[in-house]
């Protein structure tokens, strides 16, 4: 995985407080009503959000392109597939 915080934000989505899977759901529904190649910040929380939601969504074929710990939420980056 590479992690860059350069690219520009296409779509945003606060799944703060949303439990598992739904917020892999909300996620994925998201992405999939972007453009091809677009990219999508998700907020998230620490702990099952952040350690199931990156990897659920690489299995589903999607890009984690950034992770980043915010102390009481993680900022995830996603890209749809070209």
């Amino acid at each position: 995985m590479s992690y860059s915080a350069s690219a520009p934000i296409d779509s945003q989505l606060d799944l703060r407080g949303t439990p598992c899977p739904i917020n892999f759901v909300r996620t994925k529904l998201q992405l999939e009503k972007m453009a091809p190649g677009a990219l999508l910040e998700v907020w998230i929380d620490a702990g099952e959000p952040v350690e199931q939601v990156p990897d659920s969504l690489t299995m589903e074929g999607y890009t984690i392109e950034h992770l980043q710990d915010c102390t009481d939420y993680f900022v995830l980056h996603v890209r749809r597939p070209a």
